[in-house]
């Protein structure tokens, strides 16, 4: 199916899609919907931002474009109903023209829901299809709602049907946020949903595979399906897969924005190896485009000023502030970012980027004998830490041997102890130091040789401890130390027979290695 979608994007009407045609655009974003239907949280600004590259990049002209946020059914239809008649208009003087009609908000089988207002998607189909346009798409971003991942919508619903098939008048491209099935998604991370960010960004240069500074509508809809199957395959709402329909006829690309013709605007380049977030103004504002490691084109169309960049990599995440010129590159140099690795950026809050960082370690240790006349207990220790903003939990095993022989008795003693530490860390220029409380239990065998025997005993024992302990980052690894104070409660065997519960003080050194998954 996709072999065949790819081949059948090249298809459109012979001669009508060049970059002087007259291009028209209504874009209808609502947040709410009806009263039973939970509000949306970036529909109207996600129609904000397609109106915005539409003007910027698509040719479409300020008088050409009616933008409604918030707005009634009644006034989308008047909108619809307006611009084809300067369609019409515009026909009649001979020249060619190209419609997209955009839509964000709720929606069911039946109606998209503006507010308590609906419109029949049987007229949404009457006046695109029957738009006197010799180009008419349709993109609609719809479904239900949740949290911080949140679904399109507040209800279960019977799935969007745009076109109830495939649309019957040439010239129609329909491109659909998920299939009947599935949920249309928002991001708080990206503060939009997951299908129009990847198409801005597509829009922007992202999707310029064969780099001609033209995304036709085969990149765009690659590139933000691509790009969202893969963000929404991590929700708990589950994969959203983009749908696309046409009827065409001819051998010409349709071009949705044309890169090279943008006047004033600024090119923003940034490196490979990472997943890079273009924020506008400060790391606060609006995402203005996204380019995934696996992108080949790396370059986004802008406009002048200054923007945050935030880009992960395989070890760390790299911040900081680009200014970009109007008709000029920028290039972003990772060196003079800020570089956080994802322990500490957890550590910082970041939970809009990672709220938990998690990985093993391994490692020796030495711990100050808790038997009279034995030698310091060596061995080693393996463990597992979840790092989140506010504390470190470290379960971990450690095993560990001490001997001791006098003239009449020599012994080996075996400890293997199964602890669970609590910690709080701090972060320094480049050390990290935390404080901990271990709690743990131990089994504590001895084995005797005198006169030729060797007999065995077999204790368990509990401990409690308090550490501090510091660790140096190495990308996605590190080594750290760590001392702590132990107190050991076990059962003792006095000279009489009689046992008693008996408190040791030990010292308990260690230095590991670990890394982050």
């Amino acid at each position: 199916m996709t072999a065949r979608l790819m081949v059948c994007f090249v298809l459109a009407l012979a001669g009508i899609a060049h970059a002087d045609a007259e291009r028209f655009a209504v874009v209808i974003g609502n947040n709410a919907g009806a009263s039973d239907e939970r509000t949306l949280r970036f529909a109207e600004s996600d129609a904000a931002r397609v109106g915005d590259v539409l003007g910027d990049l698509g040719g479409v002209r300020a008088e050409n474009q009616i933008v409604l946020r918030g707005k009634s059914a009644d006034e989308a239809r008047r909108a619809l109903i307006a611009t084809n008649e300067r369609i019409r208009t515009e026909q009649q003087a001979g020249r060619d023209t190209l419609l997209v009609v955009y839509y964000s908000g709720h929606g069911d089988a039946d109606a998209l829901h503006l507010g308590e207002s609906r419109f029949a998607l049987r007229e949404v189909e009457a006046l695109v299809r029957g738009s006197p346009a010799n180009i008419r798409i349709l993109i609609v971003d719809s479904c239900r709602s949740g949290a911080v991942t949140r679904v399109k919508g507040g209800r279960p619903a019977p799935p969007l049907t745009v076109f109830g098939g495939e649309p019957s008048s040439e010239g129609v491209i329909v491109l659909t946020a998920s299939t009947a099935g599935e949920d249309a998604q928002e991001s708080d991370q990206l503060a939009g949903s997951f299908f129009t960010h990847y198409l801005v960004s597509a829009l922007r240069g992202a999707a310029d595979d064969d780099g001609d500074q033209r995304v036709t509508v085969a990149e765009a809809f690659s590139y933000t399906r691509e790009q969202t199957i893969i963000a929404s395959s991590r929700t708990l709402a589950g994969t959203q897969h983009p749908t696309f329909h046409y009827d065409l006829r001819g051998r010409a690309e349709v071009p949705l924005v044309d890169l090279g013709s943008a006047r004033g605007r600024g090119r923003l380049t940034v490196p490979e190896g990472a997943t890079w977030l273009v924020i506008a103004g400060s790391s606060t504002g609006n995402v203005v485009g996204e380019i995934s490691t696996s992108s080949p084109r790396r370059t986004l169309s802008l406009r002048p000023g200054r923007y945050a960049v935030r880009g992960r990599t395989r070890d760390a995440l790299l911040e900081g502030s680009v200014a970009v010129a109007a008709d000029r590159e920028t290039r972003v140099d990772p060196s003079a970012l800020d570089r956080t690795t994802y322990a500490r950026l957890v550590r910082k809050g970041g939970a809009d980027v990672l709220d938990l960082v998690a990985g093993p370690f391994g490692g020796l240790l030495v711990q100050s004998p808790i038997i009279d006349g034995a030698s310091a207990c060596l061995g080693g220790v393996v463990g597992w830490t979840w790092v989140r903003a506010d504390l470190s939990l470290s379960p971990r095993l450690a095993g560990c041997r001490s001997e001791s022989d006098n003239r009449t008795l020599s012994a080996t003693s075996d400890a293997l102890s199964l602890d669970l530490r609590l910690s709080k860390a701090w972060d320094l220029s480049r050390l990290t130091i935390d404080l901990g409380l271990t709690a743990g239990g131990a089994l504590l065998q001895q084995r005797f040789e005198t006169r030729g025997l060797a007999p065995t005993r077999t204790s368990a024992a509990a401990h409690v401890d308090a550490s501090v302990g510091a660790a140096l980052p190495l990308g996605r690894s590190y080594v750290a130390t760590e001392i702590a104070a132990q107190t050991h409660f076990f059962s003792h065997e006095e000279q009489d027979g009689s046992t008693g519960l008996v408190a040791r003080f030990a010292v308990r050194a260690l230095v590991a290695f670990g890394v982050w998954l």
